[in-house]
C-alpha cells in the first residue's frame, strides 16, 4: 500500500470505520514507514484531544434566537414574487425559454441561506432603537450585492439570470453592482438576460447614472424586444432626455422597421 493511499484513509483509521482486511494493510505499513506512522501518531493524539472534549451547550437565548430566525426565513419563502409592471407580459412571454435553475455551488447556498436567516432576524426585530438591526441590514444589503455581482458574472446565463433578480432585493445599490448590472444591459449575450436587467435597473430608474445609461444603452441594443422595452420604459418615466437617443433610432435604416416606428411615437408623446 502506498503512502497517499494511506493518507487517505486516515480519518477512516482514526474513527474505526475500516474492515478488518484495510485495517491490517494500513498497519503492516506503518511499521515500515516512518513519515507515515509519524503522521498518523500526530493526528491520533489530536483526535484523541478532540474527543475530550466537554460538549459544548448554546444557551437558551441562542436557540431561541435561531428558531426566530428560521421561521421568519420559512415565512419569508412565501411571500410573491416582484411585480414586474408593462414588462411583465414580455418576460412571461419568453418565459418557457428560460433555462431552468441549476443546482448552486455550496459555498454559494451557504451564503444565501445565511441571508435569508438574517433576512429574518430583521423581520422580527424593532424597527426604532435598535443598533444592532441597522448594523445586520447594512451587512445584509453588502452580502446581496456581493452576491447578485457574482452571480452577474457567471458564465451560465441562467445564474445570471438569478444575479438580476436577486438585485431586486437590495433597496439601495452600490455604484459598483449598478455599473455591473449597466454592463451586463449591453453585453451580455442572453435576450433572457439583458430584458430583466432592464426590469431591475427600472427599479433604481431614480439614479442619474441609470437613467443616463438606460438612455445610451438604447442604440447599442440589437434585438428588437429590448430596444421596445427601453423605449416603453422612457415614455412610462416621460424621459424627455432620451429624444435625442430616439431620433438616432428613428433615422437610422439599419433598425428594426416596427422599433423605428415606436421610437417615432415615443418622441411625440415625449414632447
Amino acid at each position: 500500500m502506498k503512502c497517499e493511499h494511506v493518507t487517505r484513509q486516515i480519518a477512516d483509521y482514526l474513527g474505526g470505520n475500516l474492515n478488518d482486511s484495510a485495517l491490517s494493510k494500513i498497519e503492516e505499513h506503518l511499521l515500515s514507514c516512518s513519515a507515515c506512522k509519524a503522521e498518523f501518531e500526530s493526528l491520533g493524539t489530536t483526535w484523541e484531544k478532540l474527543g475530550k472534549l466537554p460538549e459544548a451547550t448554546p444557551p437558551a437565548t441562542v436557540k431561541a434566537r435561531f428558531y426566530a430566525m428560521l421561521e421568519a426565513y420559512e415565512a419569508g419563502q412565501n411571500v410573491a414574487a416582484i411585480r414586474l409592471g408593462w414588462r411583465e407580459k414580455v418576460n412571461n412571454s419568453l418565459g418557457r425559454w428560460w433555462p431552468q435553475q441549476p443546482v448552486f455551488q455550496f459555498g454559494l447556498a451557504l451564503a444565501l441561506l445565511i441571508i435569508g436567516l438574517i433576512s429574518g432576524l430583521a423581520m422580527k426585530a424593532p424597527s426604532q432603537g435598535n443598533q444592532d438591526l441597522m448594523v445586520l441590514r447594512s451587512e445584509v444589503y453588502s452580502l446581496r450585492q456581493m452576491v447578485a455581482t457574482a452571480l452577474l458574472q457567471n458564465q451560465s446565463s441562467s445564474e445570471r439570470l438569478r444575479g438580476v433578480s436577486y438585485s431586486y432585493r437590495v433597496a439601495q445599490l452600490e455604484a459598483t453592482t449598478l455599473e455591473t448590472l449597466l454592463n451586463t444591459l449591453d453585453y451580455d449575450s442572453n435576450l433572457n438576460v439583458r430584458l430583466a436587467t432592464i426590469d431591475a435597473l427600472s427599479i433604481f430608474y431614480d439614479e442619474e447614472v441609470v437613467r443616463a445609461g438606460l438612455i445610451e444603452s438604447l442604440t447599442r441594443q440589437t434585438s428588437p424586444l429590448t430596444q421596445i422595452a427601453l423605449i416603453e420604459l422612457f415614455v412610462e418615466r416621460e424621459e424627455k432626455q432620451a429624444v435625442s437617443a430616439l431620433k438616432l433610432l428613428l433615422n437610422n435604416e439599419m433598425f428594426n422597421q416596427t422599433v423605428r416606428r415606436r421610437a417615432g411615437k415615443a418622441i411625440k408623446q415625449l414632447k
